[in-house]
């Protein structure tokens, strides 16, 4: 029998609790909307959202002119997209993923990095399913700022403590509202993350931050190099 996924266990939690905290941040307590509208802008074809939860990006990804499909390890997170009629999707792991060589113009993740245990990993794999040329973008949690290293109990000083440059798997989390302190998550120092792009064969384009005083939210806009 399958191991269930950590998002097995919270899945009808953040479906009914954490995704309505906020209703007019478009379906994602931290709104995140306008990061897809300017880093992957419009477009037509398929887009792979790969860890799509429960698909709550997928209205935004369609009023840019994409067809969205998804992606997940969950199938509790899937139930509940799929039962909303979100999107398609199929249940697979980010780090082998089910498509074809070279057959994709767009890609998303959106936070979700923190949850694969092999990110870089994960990132060769969209520069293999992309086309040259093709748009990846990736919106998670700041690396600088978020992680079991900061303390944001304070919103107006946030502390970075130890722990930053060392890469690791934890459940320490700064509230237990949220996610992290639920199903865990992996660390990746800014260059450790950045590089990884570049060693997938996806070239940097644009950056973006997200959340005030203090930035919680770090994207980037990649494309597939043309070889």
């Amino acid at each position: 029998m399958p191991t269930p996924a950590p998002y097995d266990a919270v899945a009808d939690w953040y479906e009914t609790e954490f995704l309505t905290r906020d209703p007019s941040s478009d379906g994602h307590p931290l709104g995140l909307g306008h990061l897809l509208d300017d880093l992957l802008g419009p477009g037509t074809g398929p887009c792979l959202e790969i860890g799509c939860g429960t698909g709550v990006h997928a209205d935004r990804v369609r009023a840019l002119g994409w067809t969205p499909f998804g992606l997940d390890l969950s199938h509790g997170m899937l139930r509940h997209a799929h039962t909303r009629g979100r999107l398609p999707v199929v249940c697979g792991d980010a780090a082998r993923l089910p498509v074809a060589s070279v057959v994709l113009l767009a890609a998303v993740a959106v936070m979700v990095h923190t949850d694969m245990p092999d990110y870089p990993r994960v990132l060769r794999e969209v520069a293999r399913v992309l086309r040259p040329g093709g748009v990846f973008v990736h919106i998670g949690v700041h690396p600088c700022f978020c992680g079991g290293f900061a303390d944001r109990s304070d919103p107006d000083a946030i502390l970075v403590r130890p722990g930053y440059l060392d890469g690791a798997w934890t459940r320490k989390s700064w509230t237990a509202q949220g996610v992290r302190d639920k199903v865990g998550a992996t660390h990746l120092p800014l260059p450790a993350l950045l590089g990884a792009f570049v060693d997938a064969g996806l070239r940097l384009e644009r950056f973006a931050e997200s959340g005030s005083p203090t930035p919680i939210v770090f994207a980037v806009r990649a494309v597939r190099a043309r070889r």
